[in-house]
């Protein structure tokens, strides 16, 4: 058997969301989110559960970094909440809010466990929907004002921090789409939160910046590899649009200084395209310490006129598929990966996020076994090998899940994590995949 060994110092780790784990949502002065209204609002979330308490993380830290110190786990990628901290989202800071965070903090570092934080996982408060929510510019000002007061306070505990997790998903499944708070279905509004968000990051980018803060600081974003789904030119050209819309449209602003014009001549002709200025494109561009990549599945993609306004839709390979339902495709990691590289330079990437939902049960022993979960990590930690070996410059990645928790619109339907939550109990049990990952980790290779 075979052994791939990775770059020495290769940061391993978990990742989670501060609304899918930590429950308490209206403890210690904490303001009410748009995931709390959301998860409120009948008909929104698949089993009609909330993250209430989910799995109560807010009370329960110390048990979790001890789980991970046991696992070996290297580094811990999570979010704070902007409403925890910040109430009303703009104003007056809830010091206990903070302190939790310090807490937490102090104890992955007693631990030997780095941490990578996320400012902004969706999380925005609600009295900043009410006046608009991204669609309004000024939640941008007030996004700044949040990044500042968290490097004052936390900037001393954290080495990585990350702007922004999956700008897609805040703007377009969630302004479009309306799967995800705060459920709006509007196309236009969409492409105005995506400009508005990649504003924010500038934003807070230089604000770091300024702030002299040591550390590193980037942007996670969601990509799926796309495909066309034969040789016609009509669905060639459809991939392509799909790619600019759901991987480039936030690419290029932020690696290239521009958006990609067959995009913005695509949004223009439709009367979709908000106002653009080179100003901001400039401050959306500063250079970043690493581009956070987020990857699960690829997509083959048709020509489609009926779907409007893209002209797109996606179709089966027949791939197995997790209990998602997103077909397993690890090539397209590679491929993805290799792509990046080659169109936008040799940025350092950390695969801020991937994993895989099955259908875990507890054994009569007390044990749950997840051997499909073992295989979908190990094929992609090869495709991550492989990429690194032609050149990319790969330096960590993070598995999602830590643990089961609530899983958004899904609610509490899908487990991804390599620790289980037993709901009723908030009790933890390590699946094999947690045990497999912690020998990865340790001897950091992974075995053929």
């Amino acid at each position: 058997m075979s052994v791939l060994e990775f770059p020495k110092d290769f940061l391993w780790g978990y990742a989670t969301a501060a609304y899918q784990i930590e429950g308490s949502v209206a403890e210690d002065g904490k303001g009410e989110s748009i995931w709390d209204r959301f998860t409120h609002t009948p008909g929104k979330i698949l089993d009609g559960k909330n993250g209430d308490i989910t799995c109560d993380h807010y009370h329960l830290y110390e048990e979790d970094v001890r789980i991970m110190k046991e696992l070996g786990t290297k580094s811990y990628r999570f979010s704070l909440s902007w409403p925890r901290i910040i109430p009303g989202g703009k104003g007056q800071m809830n010091q206990k809010g903070v302190d939790f965070y310090k807490r937490l903090l102090t104890s992955l570092h007693e631990n030997g466990i780095v941490p990578a934080v996320t400012l902004y996982h969706w999380d925005l408060p609600q009295k900043l929907q009410d006046i608009g929510g991204w669609a309004n510019r000024d939640t941008a000002l007030y996004y700044v004002e949040y990044c500042v007061k968290m490097y004052q306070q936390l900037g001393d505990l954290i080495p990585i921090w990350i702007t922004h997790n999956e700008p897609w998903c805040v703007s377009f499944l969630s302004n479009w789409l309306g799967v995800h708070a705060p459920g709006n279905k509007d196309f236009k509004t969409a492409v105005q939160v995506s400009y508005n968000i990649l504003y924010s990051h500038g934003l807070a980018v230089r604000a770091f910046r300024d702030s002299g803060r040591k550390g590193e600081i980037g942007i996670t974003m969601n990509f799926t590899q796309i495909y066309p789904a034969s040789e016609k030119e009509e669905d060639i050209k459809a991939a392509r649009r799909y790619d600019g819309y759901y991987n480039r449209w936030f690419l290029d602003p932020v690696l290239k200084g521009s958006y990609p014009a067959d995009m913005s001549e695509h949004y223009q002709s439709r009367g979709l395209l908000p106002e653009m200025s080179d100003q901001d494109l400039e401050l959306m561009s500063q250079p970043l310490d690493f581009l956070g990549v987020n990857y699960y599945t690829s997509n083959l993609i048709k020509h489609d006129l009926s779907q409007q306004p893209l002209e797109t839709s996606v179709v089966s390979r027949k791939l197995p598929v997790t209990s998602c339902g997103w077909e397993v495709h690890p090539e397209g990691m590679y491929d993805l990966l290799v792509r990046i590289r080659r169109d936008y330079g040799d940025i350092k990437i950390m695969i801020t996020e991937n994993g895989a939902a099955y259908e875990d049960t507890v054994s009569e022993s007390g044990e749950v076994n997840d051997p499909a979960r073992i295989d979908y990590l190990q094929k992609h930690y090869v495709q991550t090998h492989r990429a690194i070996k032609d050149g990319v410059n790969i330096t960590g990645y993070y598995v999602w899940s830590y643990c089961d928790n609530f899983e958004w619109a899904e609610g509490f339907t899908k487990r991804f994590g390599l620790v289980y939550v037993d709901y009723p109990t908030r009790k933890r049990i390590v699946k094999s995949s947690g045990r497999w990952f912690r020998d990865v980790m340790i001897r950091n290779a992974v075995e053929l």
